[in-house]
Parts: structure tokens; sequence; C-alpha cells
């Protein structure tokens, strides 16, 4: 099972909020980025096994990014999260080779973990 977590997300809050609550139920965040050229670096950089993504970044969508880390070989399983719901995302999230969304109110290492079964 995939334990090493890259979290991708333009809030501080979230991102302290996500680190700490994956931290504690054994997954590793071996990095964080704010926006989606510093999240394409660190994913080249750290090799997560993970990426928990955000839909919305000031520079590049995460469904770009998602597509993105799939054309450069990256092997992470990216998770996309939003607090806003999948449903106002249509197929989006599938087309992107994204594993899944987890809204963020709904986060969790269970989550996480049914996705990528």
């Amino acid at each position: 099972m995939p334990r090493t977590v890259l979290i991708v997300d333009d809030h501080p809050t979230f991102r302290a909020t996500a680190r700490a609550l994956l931290a504690s139920e054994g997954y590793e965040v071996v990095g964080e980025a704010a926006d989606g050229r510093s999240a394409l670096e660190a994913a080249r950089e750290l090799h997560p096994e993970i990426v928990l993504l955000d839909v919305q970044l000031p520079d590049i969508d995460g469904f770009e990014i998602a597509s993105l880390l799939a054309a450069n070989g990256s092997s992470a399983a990216v998770v996309m999260t939003s607090s806003r719901d999948s449903s106002d995302f249509g197929s989006l999230v599938e087309e992107s080779g994204a594993r899944g969304f987890i809204p963020k109110a709904e986060l969790s290492a269970a989550a996480l973990s049914a996705l990528l079964e």
C-alpha cells in the first residue's frame, strides 16, 4: 500500500491539517506545494507514491497537473481534492488520469486507502 504523500494546495491551513491527519494515521508526508509548478518540481524530486492534489491552484489547475504528472512518467497515484463536490467536475477527474476524488471535508486515511486499493 502506498504510504508517501505530497500535498498540493494553495491554502497553508489545509496543507497543515492534511499533513497532521495523514501523519497521525500512518502516512509519511514527504512534501508540500502551494501551486502547480512547485507540485511538478516536488513530485520529480521527492518521488511520492501519492499526490493529494487540489483542483484549483493559482497557476495551473489540478487536472492539468495530474495529466502532466502522468505524461512525465510519474507513477504516483494522484488523488484530487476540493472544497466543492465531485459532481461539479463531471468526467474531468477520470480524464486527468487521477485515481479518484475526495472532498476536503471527507479527507481521511480510510478514504485515501479505499481509493488506492
